[in-house]
């Protein structure tokens, strides 16, 4: 190896050490203890005792945060009786586990057997289909559940959705995820719009909410990366929109 080369791959390896403390470093002053879900915050609300499911992957589980979402707010400090199924990683589509883990199709089919009733039921539209190259499938006329393709990513997404309709006949919502410019989820959320045409659920849109963003990009300890929010990101970006949803939901 040339001094040249040896010199560049050094080089390389220190600007990597730099990011990866500047990462660390914000990480660990968003997720400083004041930022997390605090029972004392408990307040009595139209949310309290409500009875809603989540589904998601790595944003809805709280990968950077010790396994805690904006769900864990709702819980402790809105008194939501919350079902969580959440895991990094995971993608919406198809019937075997990879080595993530279950699908979002595999996991609302076992985890969530023993809920008899919802008031509602969100989940996290996922980045995952698209890092994993899954089959992004199309929206068909039918209804049926029978009739979707689960291997899909859409077709996974409306039997989802036929899904929670047959088994709880709940409010369903689906929430994008804060990102930088990804094509694929951009063309992922236009599809979700048009599901939602169909099938009459709602979208909170983070990924294209101008305050959520504005806040994202003013304070870089609110976000570990572009995906994954620090207890300090849950607390003052995502918390807030679902509470203020939610409210004006079961306030009516």
């Amino acid at each position: 190896m040339t001094v040249s080369k040896r010199i560049g791959q050094n080089v390389k390896l220190v600007k990597q050490a730099v990011v990866l403390l500047k990462n660390t470093n914000r990480i660990r002053k968003g997720n400083r203890y004041k930022f997390r879900p605090n029972k004392k915050f408990r307040r009595e609300t139209a949310l309290s005792h409500k009875e809603i499911a989540f589904l998601g992957s790595s944003v809805t589980y709280g990968a950077v945060s010790r396994g805690q979402s904006f769900v864990e707010y709702l819980r402790e400090e809105y008194g939501v009786n919350t079902h969580k199924s959440a895991k990094s990683g995971t993608t919406l589509s198809g019937n075997v586990a990879s080595r993530y883990g279950k699908s979002y199709v595999m996991r609302l089919r076992d985890d969530f057997k023993d809920v008899k009733h919802l008031d509602a039921f969100v989940c996290q539209l996922s980045t995952n289909d698209g890092r994993f190259d899954r089959h992004l499938g199309e929206i068909i006329e039918s209804k049926h559940i029978q009739d979707f393709d689960v291997e899909t990513t859409i077709g996974a997404i409306e039997y989802i959705i036929a899904y929670i309709y047959n088994r709880w006949d709940c409010k369903l919502i689906f929430c994008t995820c804060l990102r930088q410019s990804d094509p694929y989820y951009e063309y992922l959320i236009e599809t979700l719009y048009r599901l939602s045409d169909k099938w009459g659920f709602d979208i909170i849109d983070i990924k294209h909410h101008k305050r959520a963003n504005k806040m994202a990009k003013k304070d870089k300890t609110m976000m570990a990366d572009d995906a994954h929010p620090t207890f300090k990101g849950y607390r003052y970006i995502y918390t807030p929109i679902f509470v203020k949803y939610l409210l004006k939901y079961f306030d009516q």
